[in-house]
């Protein structure tokens, strides 16, 4: 990377978390690109890899030189993609949905460089408990759900609604911490290389412009 930080072109608050696990210098920045271009053809690995590289690409256009880190993560059971509840009506629907069954949370994460793009998709199974109409309203009240795919979180209070995993936890908070590590190292960036905490905060401010 020629001592650039990487760009995460994420807005996401656990994207930057998953991250900063490592001492790997970055800047986030927002992709503004149009995720409903993109139509879902019953392909979820497919899918999630056509909006993150839409969404690298967008950044690529103005950041030619940097290296460029996206991802996107949808919830998918029978044939069904659930993205971001929109509102409290959509939430209920999801979850009235998936409550006590398996469905598979899709990661698909791409890496820019150089003129280059490199892709991936990671799978994860999640099965939920089958909830009260009390646990539902508790978890409609009080779990942050507004920015999640399929309007949950699997960390923290969140996890209350999950019986279990198979698969890779930061893959469902939306980073699969493997996948990153094989993209990362197709441009010669070995995460075993920064493994110490990155304590520097003021790399990772959205605000500081990459010159």
């Amino acid at each position: 990377m020629k001592n650039r930080p990487l760009l995460l072109g994420s807005n996401s608050p656990r994207r930057k978390e998953i991250l900063s696990f490592f001492s790997l210098p970055f800047k986030q920045l927002p992709s503004h690109f149009d995720e409903t271009t993109i139509s879902f053809k019953k392909d979820p690995a497919s899918y999630v890899k056509q909006i993150s590289d839409g969404k690298a690409l967008t950044l690529a256009s103005l950041y030619p030189q940097e290296t460029i880190l996206t991802a996107d993560t949808v919830v998918y059971r029978e044939g069904k993609v659930y993205g971001k509840p929109q509102n409290l009506q959509e939430l209920k629907a999801f979850l009235k949905e998936l409550q006590g069954s398996w469905h598979t949370v899709w990661t698909g994460v791409s890496l820019f460089q150089a003129g280059k793009l490199y892709q991936q998709a990671e799978a994860t199974q999640v099965e939920f408990n089958l909830l009260t109409k009390e646990q539902l309203q508790i978890y409609y009240q009080t779990i942050p759900w507004q920015d999640k795919a399929g309007g949950y979180m699997v960390q923290l209070a969140g996890s209350l609604i999950v019986k279990k995993i198979n698969g890779c936890f930061y893959n469902v908070m939306g980073l699969p911490i493997n996948t990153l590590k094989e993209l990362l190292q197709k441009v010669s960036i070995d995460l075993w290389n920064y493994t110490a905490t990155n304590v520097n905060s003021k790399a990772n401010d959205p605000k500081e412009l990459l010159n």
